[in-house]
């Protein structure tokens, strides 16, 4: 689905929200494709950010999927707006386990008080990409 920004700085409004996320930062991640009403954030599966099986930790999985929902509804807001998850579900449908995790977020529908947001998750290695987690939610535009 196309969608116009209501932003024309839409990207540096993105990406200076993304460099302010210490968590993002902890974890490795980077913003690797924007557009209206889609974000792209990638990050090595570093065994740190692992469960016990050595698979990618649903916490990690998740982490990822929400900030790429969140900024894909971001893009789409007017300029001296923030977003804030209001309710997510994850659904984990394969182990995350290889070299990265890239997690794509688009918005269902953009909407003046709430955003709905999907994001789907995929893990790789080598050539060999497999989905491994869908999340669905809801983003709260916040005015600053």
């Amino acid at each position: 689905m196309q969608f116009e920004p209501r932003n024309p700085d839409y990207a540096r409004t993105v990406n200076d929200s993304f460099a302010a996320q210490g968590m993002m930062q902890s974890l490795g991640a980077a913003i690797t494709a924007l557009a209206p009403g889609q974000a792209e954030i990638t990050a090595p599966l570093n065994p740190a950010f692992g469960q016990q099986q050595g698979y990618a930790h649903a916490g990690f999985t998740f982490s990822l999927a929400d900030t790429a929902a969140g900024y894909a509804a971001l893009s789409l807001l007017p300029p001296g707006h923030e977003v804030l998850s209001s309710e997510m579900k994850l659904h984990l449908l394969a182990p995350g386990r290889g070299q990265r995790l890239i997690a794509r977020g688009e918005v269902v529908k953009p909407g003046r008080r709430l955003v709905i947001v999907r994001a789907d998750v995929w893990a790789e290695d080598g050539e060999n990409r497999t989905h491994t987690a869908t999340l669905l939610g809801t983003i709260v535009p916040v005015p600053l």
